[in-house]
């Protein structure tokens, strides 16, 4: 099957020479400007990690729902915990995705960011699955760190611009699972066609397909990624901080063919959040005569508590 995303190796950027590194950024900018979407090999994520995690998901996934629902969290938004199936839907539609998840957030040891980062909710019935969560989200904060470095690069505003945001930044870790299809859906997909909120998401390869993006021709194109590859997309906040310079593509999780419906589908995405008090206002470089200002002032705070709002999370 032909590739519809671009792949890059990342350790060209991790651990090459001068000349290496300027590809990889060269051709990180290039795949994000044009398609929004890139595979990354190479990435550092460990395949044991992937898979306990995806195993203990499983798990947790299967228990009974009154056992799953005793983790979702009042007033939390869905951010911390688990969000039950028919919550959450995209910001244009009022039918909800065919999806429930669960969620975890920032790990801080220091008490008086406690209120800022609240702690994650463990589940006691299958222990494996916040200890590997734990490790997963270390790992991919350390991958997401070196990207928005190279892109830092390929932005021209200091390779470090990004470490300082995302240091005990609003990050998730979100374990979704696709039940089987059981009745004709009520015009709902697996999940309807949306951008990210974040500035990259991070997403190891799904248990089924359906990913798909829409190019920009306005067709909609087949995500499928190799093995042991990750799949990374710019979410909304990095679009405005760029001015619509990187591109945040719309994609979206279809429903299998009927003959699949009894197929569940688990998807591991690690959407990367900066602090809530970085600036979202668009970067002088990438305003100009042929791309004006599109968007006002924001916080990351301000425009994540909007999103959440806008998809169904927070009232």
């Amino acid at each position: 099957m032909a590739r519809t995303i671009p792949v890059v190796d990342l350790s060209k950027f991790t651990e090459g020479n001068e000349t290496q590194r300027q590809e990889f950024v060269n051709e990180i900018g290039d795949a994000f400007h044009k398609v929004g979407f890139v595979g990354v090999i190479n990435h550092g994520i460990k395949k044991s990690l992937v898979d306990g995690f995806y195993s203990a998901s499983k798990e947790y996934f299967s228990l009974k729902k009154d056992i799953k629902n005793k983790y979702e969290m009042k007033g939390m938004a869905g951010q911390r915990g688990y969000t039950s199936f028919g919550k959450e839907h995209a910001k244009q539609s009022e039918v909800a995705d065919l999806k429930e998840f669960f969620q975890l957030g920032q790990y801080v040891d220091d008490p008086s960011l406690k209120e800022t980062y609240p702690d994650n909710v463990i589940v006691d019935e299958v222990p494996v699955f916040n200890q590997y969560g734990k490790e997963l989200y270390k790992a991919f904060e350390t991958a997401g760190g070196a990207l928005l470095r190279a892109i830092a690069l390929h932005l021209k505003i200091g390779e470090n611009y990004f470490d300082n945001h995302i240091d005990k930044g609003n990050s998730i870790l979100r374990s979704i699972h696709y039940p089987p299809i059981t009745e004709e859906p009520r015009t709902a997909i697996r999940a309807e066609q949306h951008e990210d909120i974040n500035l990259i998401t991070l997403l190891v390869g799904a248990s089924a397909g359906g990913l798909q993006l829409l190019n920009a021709d306005e067709e909609w194109q087949d995500i499928t990624p190799g093995e042991n590859e990750i799949v990374i997309n710019v979410g909304d906040m990095l679009q405005r901080l760029t001015n619509n310079y990187l591109k945040s593509t719309t994609h979206r999780v279809i429903n299998p063919p009927k003959e699949q419906w009894h197929v569940p589908r688990l998807s591991i995405p690690f959407f990367l959040h900066p602090k809530s008090e970085m600036s979202l206002n668009c970067l002088e470089d990438c305003v100009t005569s042929d791309r004006p200002i599109q968007y006002p002032p924001i916080t990351a705070g301000e425009y994540l508590d909007q999103r959440l709002r806008e998809i169904g999370l927070k009232k």
